[in-house]
């Protein structure tokens, strides 16, 4: 009967979980029923009785006890001696029974068992106390403050559709390829598989507002969407090789579409549509590591090509050593590194046109720029490059991204984070402020990228300015947790580390996480980055939320409640709790209330703040060995500081451009393998510790 449809109808008797779970018998113990209208498929099953007799603690017999197998329709109650009879299979193995004023009994059996004896237990229902989360002198729930924010973005990303990427490891969130714009006043974040798209009014709190397009259930939704805006219409597709609708709508928060063409022409994608201040449409797109990225004039009624076809660029990893295949550009033999995500930004009279390489799954992956006069070019490599480049920290990569205004002018850059744990394409979101230099050379902040920053309520024209100066408190921190499921052990909670960590043994409320940040701290922010373990949730669903609260103390025994979101309702896996004044405290517990599914887990509990002590000391003796085999690649060292957990290093093709940042925890040599061929570049690196930065160490020449 395999590849059909088949309908099962269960007779009396009949036990639901002896198909529940398992694979249908084989097809010859399945008998065939012809009906008026369908064919119905009875499995042919050893059925037998079971008895038994349920009593309370004492062994007196109870009489109109409910006794059933557990998810089967199949139930009975006792007579007067307690004594109970129930049809079975070999798959009702675990018998249940219901009592008022007991609990509920749970009984596993084996399968010659043919008499079971069942016994209650007294036991006092306990009920659910509902009630409003409290208000604390750091945060209350009803008027959150929020300034800032913390990458990965904490919006609500998509479980992947139950399909062979997550068949193999279990269910994951991931979103990626993402564009922004703002419309109506607010900003649209549009990504990869999301079933709709993000909105806000800060770049801090973000909305979901459904707008799905999926056919199939194991389906993409919409893969590397494109978007921009006609006056008050926004026009809305995403990838395809053949042949997609552009939709539009002027209410698109309501979730209403309605189609301007039915299909596309052009195998598109990756795509970006571009509206150019002159009224043209222009369309880029591709993604490949055979083939250059394409870019066309589209009519804006019917949106076929217009123009010629033009090759906008190729990768050349021969010349560019951040264009590289490897998780640190560092496999030139697997495969040709791969270019996508193409994307247009116009800036003083200049057209900046921006790509992804080398692979979405690597943290080397990055965002470069071309630069022409038109639209259509032809291009020229801007020496800054990549201008989004973050392969260190605890947020990694940064690349197929989006660059939009806020409504203060300010621009940022919206791009992919490399996770790839449990898929190689499981990824997150995050937001870096971006600007355009007195040269006209395009660069995007990155360092600090995941520490809080300043969200888009702030007129701050620098993009270095949007660092708050908080401090990472919680780094290689001690960990105490209330049960640990395997191998995923509490120090993963705090090795800064996104692919790694922790799970409970259950999602029970009452789990817990408590970390010792060793002293006194002034706290600013908490970060809480859940993961799944052991969840089963594909696509959306209404009803995806987490409840927490948090204590905190001078000397790990009194606890002082300080963030209470026991009511939350809303889907917050990367949640950024700005406190509203600082919280002076050594130790923080997390207490589990709810997760949405499987187990209570997290990769990193990361605190922000201030200690008390002085700045780290200048770094000594830093080196740029520069290998004069191969001049993509350099050796970078520096003496270790005994007051630093960690460095940024700064490089650029000039002193006053050291616009990119690798940012290292806990080491003293960093191997650089994204340099270009044939330019100078100039280094720097600070030392950080939680009371603050060093200054800069002097500026080497390479």
């Amino acid at each position: 009967m395999t590849g059909i449809v088949k309908k099962i109808l269960l007779s009396s008797g009949i036990a639901f979980s002896a198909l529940a779970g398992n694979a249908l018998p084989p097809e010859d113990s399945i008998k065939v029923v012809k009906g008026q209208v369908s064919d119905y498929y009875i499995p042919v099953v050893n059925q037998y009785e079971i008895t038994g007799t349920v009593v309370d603690e004492q062994g007196n017999p109870l009489e109109g006890a409910t006794v059933m197998f557990f998810s089967s329709p199949v139930h009975c109650n006792t007579n007067i001696e307690g004594r109970y009879t129930l049809k079975a299979t070999d798959n009702d193995v675990h018998l249940y029974a219901y009592y008022p004023g007991k609990s509920f009994a749970n009984v596993k059996r084996a399968v010659d068992d043919r008499q079971v004896k069942i016994v209650m237990q007294s036991g006092k229902h306990k009920s659910v106390q509902r009630q409003p989360a409290q208000a604390t002198r750091w945060y209350d729930p009803a008027h959150p403050v929020t300034r800032t924010y913390c990458n990965p973005m904490n919006i609500s990303y998509n479980y992947e559709p139950y399909n062979n990427n997550v068949q193999s490891n279990g269910s994951f969130r991931s979103s990626a390829d993402p564009m922004g714009l703002t419309y109506k006043d607010e900003y649209f974040l549009f990504s990869t598989n999301q079933g709709g798209f993000h909105y806000s009014k800060n770049l801090s709190d973000w909305e979901f507002a459904p707008a799905s397009f999926q056919r199939r259930p194991t389906d993409d939704d919409m893969c590397a969407p494109a978007a921009f805006v006609s006056g008050d219409t926004l026009f809305y597709t995403g990838s395809t090789y053949e042949g997609l609708p552009v939709w539009y709508s002027t209410s698109p928060k309501s979730g209403r579409f309605k189609r301007a063409i039915e299909r596309n022409t052009l195998p598109s994608w990756d795509p970006c549509l571009f509206l150019d201040d002159d009224g043209k449409l222009y369309l880029y797109y591709g993604s490949s590591n055979e083939y250059p990225l394409k870019g066309v004039q589209v009519s804006r009624d019917d949106f076929r090509p217009v123009s010629k076809i033009y090759d906008i660029m190729m990768l050349r990893p021969e010349e560019h050593g951040w264009e590289r295949f490897g998780m640190n550009n560092d496999d030139e033999v697997t495969l040709r590194p791969f270019t996508e995500g193409a994307y247009m930004t116009k800036h003083n009279g200049k057209y900046y046109f921006q790509y992804g390489a080398p692979g979405t799954e690597f943290k080397v992956y990055a965002d470069g720029v071309y630069v022409s006069d038109s639209p259509l070019g032809p291009f020229t490599y801007q020496q800054h490059n990549p201008m989004s480049y973050k392969p260190g920290g605890f947020v990694q990569g940064v690349g197929h991204s989006g660059t939009f205004q806020d409504l203060k002018g300010n621009y940022w850059h919206v791009g992919t984070c490399m996770l790839s744990l449990k898929y190689k394409f499981e990824r997150r979101i995050g937001l870096y402020p971006t600007a355009f230099d007195p040269d006209g050379v395009m660069y995007s902040t990155t360092a600090f990228g995941d520490y809080p920053c300043w969200n888009a309520d702030y007129d701050i024209k620098n993009p270095v300015d949007r660092f708050t100066g908080w401090m990472l408190l919680s780094y290689e921190k001690s960990v105490k947790v209330s049960s640990t499921d395997s191998i995923y052990s509490a120090s993963n909670l705090t090795d800064e580390n996104m692919r790694t960590y922790w799970a409970a043994k259950t999602g029970e409320p009452g789990e817990w996480i408590e970390i010792d940040l060793g002293a006194m701290k002034h706290i600013k922010a908490i970060q809480l980055n859940y993961y799944d373990h052991k969840s089963v949730q594909h696509n959306r669903a209404n009803d995806l939320y987490y409840q927490y609260r948090i204590y905190s103390s001078d000397n790990g025994t009194d606890w002082t409640l300080a963030v209470d979101k026991s009511d939350n309702d809303k889907d917050v896996p990367h949640d950024y709790i700005e406190l509203g004044e600082t919280l002076d405290a050594r130790y923080l517990k997390l207490e589990n209330i709810h997760v949405p599914s499987g187990n209570f887990c997290l990769s990193e509990f990361r605190v922000f703040g201030f200690a008390d002590g002085e700045k780290p000391l200048p770094v000594r003796n830093f080196k740029v060995a520069r290998d004069k085999q191969d001049k993509r690649n350099a050796m970078i060292s520096w003496n270790p500081s005994s007051d630093a957990y960690g460095y940024n290093i700064y490089y650029g093709i000039a002193p006053e451009k050291l616009y990119n940042c690798i940012t290292v925890n806990g080491a003293d040599h960093y191997d650089f393998r994204g340099l270009d061929l044939g330019t100078t570049y100039y280094f720097a690196i600070e030392a950080l510790n939680e009371s603050g930065r060093s200054a800069l160490s002097k500026v080497v020449k390479q």
